[in-house]
């Protein structure tokens, strides 16, 4: 496992730094490498990475966890960004997302030759919130708006994988990086889906490709590798139009 660490020794503990308070800078920290970790730290790597004591680190995911920023896993005792923190990094503006969103996914429509949709989570639905025409000159309707069942789409797979108290049935979809969806919405059609983070780290939004099963993926099910590089690629891209530096 790799981590950025944050020593707290250096600025975090010793108080260099005039007029700052020292255990909100080491629950930022704390933070930072939570939200970087993906729910796969326990208090014993999240100490060692923010380079504190392992009693000080518990003292303060414990202050986290009662306030709602991080959340732990009951079995694994591993610590995700928890609905309070999660809330307030989701004051992204809509129309900003898909202006930041709209060069990548008219690209990934042309490369792909598949219809494009950019969504985000609202309760248990995938709300679209930008479609890009697949390039044909075939009727088609614009989807801006419509609510997809999270559960049985690729875009809402994402987006649930991610989000607090994530089912424990889509934690492949985190290990992996991307949903697939095989006809359980609307037969014979499906999608693939890649998640797009903020510059905090956070996944507000799901970016993908829908089309016909034949066309998305292979005779045993599989998704078609170059189709899947080229969504896990423009959602890296538009992930860091948001400030995201590891994509």
């Amino acid at each position: 496992m790799r981590w950025v660490t944050v020593r707290a020794r250096d600025g975090l503990a010793s108080g260099a730094v005039p007029g700052t308070v020292q255990s909100i800078e080491r629950a930022a920290a704390i933070l930072r490498v939570v939200a970087g970790s993906g729910g796969t730290l326990g208090v014993t790597d999240i100490a060692a990475a923010v380079g504190l004591a392992k009693t000080t680190a518990h003292s303060l995911l414990r202050t986290l966890l009662h306030v709602g920023f991080v959340e732990q896993d009951p079995a694994t005792g591993r610590y995700a960004l928890g609905p309070g923190l999660l809330r307030l990094g989701s004051s992204l503006d809509v129309n900003e997302l898909r202006a930041r969103s709209s060069n990548w996914a008219d690209a990934l429509a042309a490369r792909s030759g598949h219809a494009v949709r950019l969504a985000i989570l609202t309760g248990t639905d995938a709300v679209v919130v930008h479609h890009v025409f697949r390039p044909d000159d075939s009727a088609q309707v614009l989807e801006v708006g419509t609510a997809l069942p999270a559960r049985s789409t690729a875009l809402g797979r994402v987006l649930l994988a991610y989000a607090p108290r994530h089912p424990a049935d889509l934690a492949e979809v985190r290990t992996q990086g991307w949903a697939a969806e095989r006809g359980e919405h609307e037969r014979g059609l499906g999608g693939i889906a890649a998640p797009v983070r903020d510059a905090g780290g956070l996944v507000v939004a799901a970016l993908g490709v829908s089309g016909p099963l034949t066309s998305l993926f292979d005779g045993r099910g599989t998704p078609r590798s170059l189709l899947l590089a080229m969504v896990v690629d423009a959602a890296h891209a538009v992930s860091r139009e948001l400030g995201h530096g590891g994509g």
